[in-house]
């Protein structure tokens, strides 16, 4: 089983609907070890105590730069033997060292169709002030590699949401969340743990398992 942290600042509406899959059943070959929140107080901690998940406390405002506050947090994630690390809600820009510590094993979702609406200065609510501001028609939800550059790492999935006549930043931050956010993050996961995903560059190719009576491959994909 692969072990997953996921990094928060608040509510942490994503990491339920990662505890929710994990329920289900449908995080294939993971687990989710640790809950590692940026500030005290934040309800995802609660999240996590009442799903039986360690949580842990880094706080940002407790290191000089962001580089110091990486460093931190990703020798934490090295004693918890983490192998995948999620950014969900994690509002704090980090730093190469987490990269290189975890090269294509850090995940992040962003509440646009990327490379709309994202970069440095575009998250929660901005970003759909933005969308509606734009006047866009759809817009949806990514979840990528981290990268040194916000937002920038390879896409791994994308879900398309309509823009309605009357939305409020409000409204269309829930359907998005709810329509694909807490769709496709789970299922990016999943597939990470079990081994589905292959990066080439930008691309990133989501591999197929084999069917029943298998490929002649001998190595359990096709």
């Amino acid at each position: 089983m692969k072990r997953i942290a996921v990094l928060v600042s608040g509510g942490g509406t994503n990491l339920q609907a990662l505890i929710d899959a994990r329920k289900r059943g449908e995080l294939k070959n993971g687990e989710i070890s640790a809950v590692i929140s940026s500030k005290e107080g934040a309800y995802a901690l609660e999240r996590a105590k009442a799903a039986g998940i360690p949580g842990y406390v880094a706080s940002r405002k407790d290191y000089s730069s962001s580089q110091a506050y990486t460093q931190a947090l990703t020798a934490l994630l090295k004693e918890l033997e983490i192998e995948l690390v999620v950014l969900a809600g994690f509002l704090h820009i980090l730093t190469g060292e987490i990269v290189a510590a975890f090269p294509n094993a850090v995940l992040n979702v962003h509440p646009a169709l990327i490379p709309s609406f994202c970069g440095a200065g575009y998250y929660g609510l901005r970003v759909h002030e933005a969308v509606l501001a734009r006047g866009v028609k759809v817009t949806g939800a990514t979840v990528h590699f981290v990268n040194e550059e916000p937002d920038g790492g390879p896409i791994i999935l994308q879900k398309a949401v309509e823009v309605l006549t009357g939305d409020t930043p409000e409204t269309l931050q829930r359907r998005v969340m709810e329509q694909a956010e807490w769709i496709i993050l789970p299922r990016a996961v999943s597939l990470f743990c079990q081994g589905k995903l292959q990066v080439e560059g930008r691309q990133v190719r989501v591999l197929q398992s084999c069917p029943p009576s298998g490929c002649g491959k001998g190595q359990g994909l096709c």
